[in-house]
């Protein structure tokens, strides 16, 4: 054996596996076919966090009356914003490097593609540097990611130049005037929140009958109003049925309420979904079994070919890099025979637009589908003092508790830094903390996150600040 361990992919599924594997004392290896750290640390998560930290500095500084402040003017360097936000990534990206060395992790820069073998498949990298080496490992894992749905039939493919997916809305030259963005998940409304607070006219197009549609309902309709508030237009529920280019920009064709509509833009991002990175990996000339573009596992991660497993976007949803390290984590641990990681444990779910959204577990209706009686607590942060001083008293939490047993199934968030919040609903719920445990909890003054013990408070009658 070359190796007891070959990970292909690099993104948070693969180099976060690779480096548990070689803490585990397993020889380690890793494939990547471009950068390391994957699509989120180099063209997801992360350049896309910098770029909305510029848009909400830009947006903040139009409000500077608001806080008794002034400045003469304001503008902005696009090309500076991008510089910045790709400093960011390349910062990581050399972080994960020194990662992979110091725990004498194996990098392999090439494209990987199996072939049977035992007692795993062998592992064929086309090298990018040149011709190819074959890799035996005694455990493969699968962590080749994902990418944007298109759909050709409607125009929905980008070309680089008047249709995006995030990749080309990391880097354009310039900030398009008119954006059309079709898909209301996280991706698209981060995009629309980053343009919109520099300016550009947008427009969001969401088939479905609400916008950030996994999330819990009051949640998403809060999200719309506020985002209504800042300029952002909305056509919901609303199908595309044709897009079309020009060289001067888009035209997208829509059908809502049952009446036509062309909506033109200078350019338009595809924010409609992934799908799994599953081709030319010869998976199934193994008999690996596929389904909707995803890889089949059990709940270890396993494929059902001896020695062959997947984690991460890859595997099935939720897409979230935080899910992917922790199914990796799971995976690697379960190979070492140790007790694997907690399968079970709540995956919270950010978007970070202005305002944020963060969730996790159950929403309110979800609960109720599973026979739960549910016992909801809400509290707005327009009471809250610490909000109030910071002037940001928009949005509010949500906390859902099963009636009968009284544990926190879940919570949602909309308003200023709900991102950072969210953790400890998951923390509450990993512990398996029921409404005793969370209103006995002292939360520091004045905070935000006081609206998440008032929350708590209220779903059982007793809050004490409204």
């Amino acid at each position: 054996m070359d190796f007891d361990v070959i990970i292909i992919g690099s993104g948070p599924g693969g180099y976060v596996t690779a480096i548990r594997s070689a803490q585990l004392g397993f020889k380690t290896a890793i494939v990547e076919r471009a950068e390391l750290g994957g699509i989120c640390l180099n063209w997801g998560c992360i350049p896309t966090k910098a770029l909305l930290r510029s848009g909400d500095v830009y947006e903040q500084l139009g409000h500077l009356g608001d806080y008794g402040l002034a400045i003469e003017g304001r503008s902005y360097d696009f090309g500076k914003v991008v510089e910045r936000s790709r400093k960011v990534a390349a910062q990581l990206n050399s972080g994960v490097g020194f990662l992979m060395k110091k725990h004498k992790i194996e990098v392999v820069a090439g494209t990987a593609r199996l072939e049977k073998g035992s007692p795993a498949p062998k592992v064929v990298v086309a090298l990018n540097a040149g011709g190819s080496r074959t890799l035996q490992a005694k455990h493969v894992v699968l962590a080749t990611g994902a990418r944007a749905r298109t759909f050709p039939e409607t125009g929905l493919v980008p070309d680089g130049e008047r249709v995006w997916t995030y990749r080309e809305a990391l880097v354009p030259k310039a900030a398009p005037k008119k954006l059309i963005v079709i898909g209301s998940g996280a991706i698209g409304i981060e995009f629309a929140s980053f343009y919109r607070a520099l300016g550009s006219e947008v427009t969001v197009v969401e088939m479905l009958p609400r916008i950030l549609p996994v999330e819990d309902e009051e949640v998403s309709k809060a999200a719309h109003k506020a985002f209504e508030k800042r300029g952002i237009q909305f056509r919901v529920p609303a199908n595309v049925k044709k897009l079309s280019k020009s060289k001067n920009g888009v035209s997208v064709e829509i059908e809502a309420g049952g009446k036509a509509e062309t909506l033109e833009g200078d350019v338009a991002i595809v924010a409609v979904g992934i799908v799994g990175n599953v081709e030319d990996l010869g998976l199934e000339a193994l008999g690996v079994k596929i389904e909707r573009t995803h890889v089949v596992t059990d709940r270890h991660g396993g494929t059902g070919v001896a020695g062959l497993y997947a984690i991460g976007d890859v595997a099935g949803p939720p897409w979230l890099a935080h899910k992917a390290s922790h199914e990796g984590v799971h995976c690697i641990e379960h190979i070492a025979g140790l007790p694997p990681s907690n399968l079970t444990a709540p995956i919270p779910g950010c978007t970070y637009s202005n305002p944020q959204v963060a969730s996790v577990g159950l929403t309110e209706a979800q609960a109720k589908e599973k026979g739960l009686e549910p016992k909801v607590g809400r509290f707005p942060f327009r009471v809250n003092g610490k909000a109030i001083a910071m002037g940001e008293t928009e949005g509010f939490v949500k906390t859902v508790f099963d009636g009968k047993t009284g544990a926190l199934v879940g919570a949602h968030m909309i308003g200023a830094e709900v991102t950072e919040m969210i953790q400890g609903f998951a923390l509450a719920m990993t512990l398996e903390a029921t409404e005793a445990e969370l209103q006995a909890t002292v939360f520091p003054h004045p905070t935000m996150s006081e609206a998440m013990h008032e929350a708590s408070l209220d779903a059982y009658g007793r809050v004490l600040h409204i």
